[in-house]
C-alpha cells in the first residue's frame, strides 16, 4: 500500500465534512398505520446535507415505505481542541 494514499473519510473531514446521523421515520408498505424506524449515518456537509439528500431522493424513488419523518443529528469530527484555563490543582489524600 501506497503510504502516500489518503482515507477517504479523513479527506471528507478535512474539506468540512461531518458526521451526520438522521434517525428515518417511515410507513410500513403493507402496514401504513405503523412507524418503522431506520438509522442512516455517513459524512456529509451541514447545513445543505447533500449526501442525506441524494439518499432521500433515492428512498423517495425507489422504496415503497413513505417517510414520516427526519431527525438529522450533525456533528464536525475534526475541529479546533477544547482548551480550559486551569486556575488551581487539587490534590485529596
Amino acid at each position: 500500500m501506497n503510504a502516500r494514499v489518503v482515507d477517504t473519510d479523513f479527506r471528507a473531514q478535512l474539506e468540512g465534512y461531518g458526521l451526520t446521523t438522521a434517525n428515518i421515520l417511515y410507513r410500513m408498505p403493507d402496514h401504513p398505520t405503523l412507524l418503522q424506524t431506520f438509522l442512516w449515518q455517513r459524512y456529509d456537509l451541514a447545513p445543505k446535507f447533500p449526501e442525506l439528500e441524494k439518499f432521500l431522493d433515492f428512498w423517495n424513488r425507489e422504496l415503497d415505505g413513505p417517510i414520516h419523518s427526519v431527525e438529522v443529528a450533525h456533528a464536525p469530527v475534526i475541529g479546533p481542541g477544547e482548551w480550559r484555563h486551569v486556575k488551581g490543582l487539587y490534590r485529596m489524600h
